[in-house]
């Protein structure tokens, strides 16, 4: 089921409002889950037949981003308003304390989340934030290349490049380790999100100052790397362990940036996995 919400700002932003659209199924303990950067929700799609076995799913479209308008003027994108409102999302959509499980910008959301006490349990998978400035600069380019090679190629072309696996490769191999995999649709529609992303440009502006500092003691924690990531390279999966050392790590062999498509049982295992921890 596709829905939007509409909800005040935390703090001091309210009392405007933020929409966000997103998908729901499946029944169950609440899980929420998070796209990465220019993405949207749909890059779940390979793994949400699992999770709805279990639990009541909530896929969103990040304001900004997929189908959910932007941020009104002047509030940032950055974590110390994201966590807040997604917390606001939670409320006022009916769930409390959900599972949390998110990709890149979604994992760093997520672990957000589980630090202000928000999540039963967090599942990152390779999540921003654990980076060296070097490392930092040189996933920000890989992203503005996909941006811009999204801007440059009409929506026409893109859905004729989707339909054969080379083109697929050369669309979206930044991000899959087996771009093979993805859907012809999935492509095509995650290039034009990529896009039509407003928040892209601001997330990334926010993203300059990030570091996630600080444990994450009082939830159950997995962070998953892909060993082909090629954005967020997996030596900074052993950064977040040490940031966050109760937490497990597990490797998603064979997987990119974007591991749902990649690995599908796997990774709805490892989701699985990490919720059933805080059991």
């Amino acid at each position: 089921m596709s829905a939007e919400a509409t909800f005040p700002l935390p703090a001091p932003y309210g009392p405007r409002t933020a929409t966000v659209r997103y998908h729901r199924e499946g029944s169950g303990s609440p899980l929420l889950l998070l796209h990465g950067v220019g993405h949207h929700w749909q890059g779940w799609e390979p793994v949400l037949p699992a999770l709805a076995e279990h639990h009541e799913v909530i896929a969103v479209d990040l304001p900004g981003f997929g189908s959910s308008p932007a941020l009104p003027d002047g509030v940032p994108y950055d974590l110390a308003t994201a966590v807040p409102t997604l917390a606001a999302f939670c409320a006022a959509v009916g769930i409390e304390r959900p599972h949390v499980a998110g990709n890149s910008l979604g994992g760093l959301l997520a672990l957000g989340l589980g630090r202000a006490g928000r999540a039963r349990s967090v599942t990152a998978l390779a999540p921003a934030g654990f980076w060296s400035e070097a490392e930092r600069r040189y996933a920000f380019a890989v992203l503005a290349a996909m941006r811009l090679g999204a801007d440059l190629l009409p929506q026409p072309a893109v859905e004729r490049l989707a339909r054969s696996a080379p083109g697929r490769a050369l669309l979206v191999s930044s991000i899959y380790a087996r771009p093979g995999r993805r859907s012809p649709q999935g492509a095509a529609a995650e290039t034009r999100a990529l896009r039509e992303a407003t928040g892209f440009a601001p997330t990334l502006e926010a993203g300059r100052r990030v570091r996630f500092t600080g444990d994450v003691a009082e939830v159950p924690v997995t962070i998953a790397w892909g060993t082909r990531d090629r954005v967020l390279l997996r030596r900074q999966g052993v950064r977040a362990l040490r940031a966050i050392p109760a937490a497990r790590l597990v490797r998603l062999p064979g997987c990119g940036h974007v591991p749902m498509s990649d690995d599908p049982a796997l990774v709805s295992r490892v989701i699985l996995d990490g919720c059933a921890a805080a059991a």
